[in-house]
């Protein structure tokens, strides 16, 4: 019994596993540095890993965790590229390759997912801004809110068209929604899952202020509190799940982000490639995540 235990001990101890960010974020964000101390005290050695260092072995770890990569928006190609190479890469390849495309959106709403209103303008089509309210203009391959503002069409009409042209120039699909003013009170809602199992939710403040204005970040600084979630935004992540392209138990971690509708909770995203997940807005979300890591080096 106890070379057994010692042997497991051993087996715990040799296992690596990539924190795998960018090259701005060399460190991580103060966020999921919390896992690498929660995974120590399993006998898991992390290391943050920019995914486009030169150099790095891949194969050389147990595990590499897609986390802080926020600067593949406009290298999309690479970036799928870099994931199909390395062989042990959580979440895989072929779910990164499909998240980081917003057009997942359809495939959801086709599966009956009460998603946000989407028009999608394609590069070379013509956009007429049309109708009141306010709208999202965003690029249909984006991380952290950058390139996505909000106008409202009674005064930026012009500013909304000009900014569709902009992201249509450098060759991107456009998402054009209407801006669902519940948001400014309610904020949004976040809900966090580790190997399909729910681990805790977060609210999130609006972050849509106006027209979008380029400043060189990462991502827009975001207002971030607990949230316990209703009764209809955790069935409606529960559907969700299920209409995903894989096994929901088969990714180490899954984000569902809601707004309100007068309908009800709608998604606005599914975030399975580098999200934020939160750890320090609740007790135990690091070490959930941690044991759910350590499951899957034991499966291995």
């Amino acid at each position: 019994m106890n070379q057994d235990h010692s042997f497991v001990n051993a087996t715990r101890a040799a296992a690596r596993v990539a924190l795998v960010t960018c090259a701005d974020l060399p460190d991580l964000d103060a966020d999921d540095r919390t896992l690498i101390p929660a995974l120590a005290a399993r006998g898991i050695a992390a290391e943050p890993v920019a995914w486009d260092a030169p150099g790095i072995d891949w194969a050389g770890y147990d595990l590499a965790v897609v986390r802080n990569t926020w600067d593949y928006a406009k290298r999309r190609a690479e970036f799928v590229d870099w994931a199909r190479s390395v062989p042990r890469l959580a979440n895989p390849a072929r779910v990164i390759e499909w998240n980081t495309d917003k057009r997942y959106l359809r495939e959801l709403a086709a599966a009956g997912i009460p998603i946000v209103p989407t028009t999608w303008v394609e590069p070379g089509d013509a956009f007429v801004p049309q109708g009141a309210g306010e709208i999202v203009v965003k690029p249909a391959v984006s991380a952290g809110s950058i390139d996505t503002g909000r106008y409202d069409l009674a005064t930026q009409a012009d500013l909304a068209a000009a900014a569709v042209r902009a992201l249509q120039a450098a060759g991107r699909l456009v998402m054009i929604q209407p801006y669902l003013g519940a948001v400014d009170t309610a904020g949004e809602t976040a809900l966090l899952y580790f190997g399909g199992e729910f681990s805790h939710a977060i609210r999130k403040g609006p972050i849509l202020t106006g027209p979008y204005v380029e400043g060189g970040e990462l991502y827009q600084n975001e207002d971030i509190s607990p949230r316990t979630p209703s009764a209809q935004e955790r069935a409606l992540g529960d559907r969700v799940l299920e209409a995903l392209p894989v096994p929901a138990g088969d990714l180490l971690y899954t984000r569902v982000d809601l707004l309100p509708s007068p309908d009800g909770p709608v998604v606005i995203e599914v975030e399975l490639a580098e999200p934020s997940l939160f750890f320090t807005q609740t007790d135990g979300a690091a070490e959930r995540f941690a044991a759910e890591v350590e499951r899957r080096l034991a499966l291995r």
